[in-house]
């Protein structure tokens, strides 16, 4: 079992590096990394490059997530696994092995990941973050209001002792790569995003 979790950790980690902001990007002949944010996230690409860039972004960098729990479930049937994976590609994200462990914030990988391990969770969580987003025009706040409900959520109604702990794992990690926005939007100062 050590094995198999060292094995799925590890390629999950690598699924979750992949940099797909910066390669979206460079293909348009910019690093994403020495313009507007500096991030490699949607956000970052969805103003820099443009908007199909920035959604195009997204749903790869929620589908890798996603894939990697579902591929997991398809050959492990223990949870741990799944657990595993999901952790895993999201820090992969975070801290990608492709860009010397520098990465994105997480957003979209963090809900492809809860996608895989619960659906409606996601989705209710994926359907708030939007509607915070056309409403308020910040991408940051969206996504930690959303996931920090998807977590209360899965703390409240989720009890088999890992499920819920998983959620609260993201969001503190989520939180801890959203820290520079969290201190702009507390004075005022956060860019919305033109949709």
């Amino acid at each position: 079992m050590t094995i198999n979790l060292i094995i799925v950790a590890a390629a999950s980690f690598l699924l979750g590096s992949i940099p797909f902001g910066y390669i979206v990007a460079k293909i348009k002949g910019v690093d994403i990394r020495k313009h507007g944010s500096g991030n490699i996230g949607a956000t970052n690409v969805y103003r820099t490059i443009g908007k199909k860039e920035g959604v195009l972004t997204l749903l790869l960098d929620l589908m890798k997530g996603f894939i990697c729990v579902l591929a997991v479930k398809l050959v492990f049937s223990n949870p741990i696994y799944w657990y595993v994976a999901s952790i895993f590609s999201v820090l992969g994200h975070d801290f990608s092995v492709f860009l010397k462990f520098k990465g994105g914030k997480g957003v979209a990988t963090t809900y492809g990941a809860v996608l895989g391990l619960v659906p409606y969770a996601a989705l209710i969580g994926m359907f708030i973050w939007i509607s915070i987003l056309l409403k308020t025009k910040y991408s940051s706040l969206a996504a930690l209001l959303s996931f920090f409900i998807s977590t209360t959520t899965s703390v409240v109604f989720f009890k088999n002792g890992y499920v819920e702990y998983i959620f609260v794992f993201l969001f503190i990690l989520m939180i801890a790569k959203h820290k520079e926005n969290i201190k702009r939007i507390i004075n005022r100062e956060e860019k919305s995003i033109n949709l």
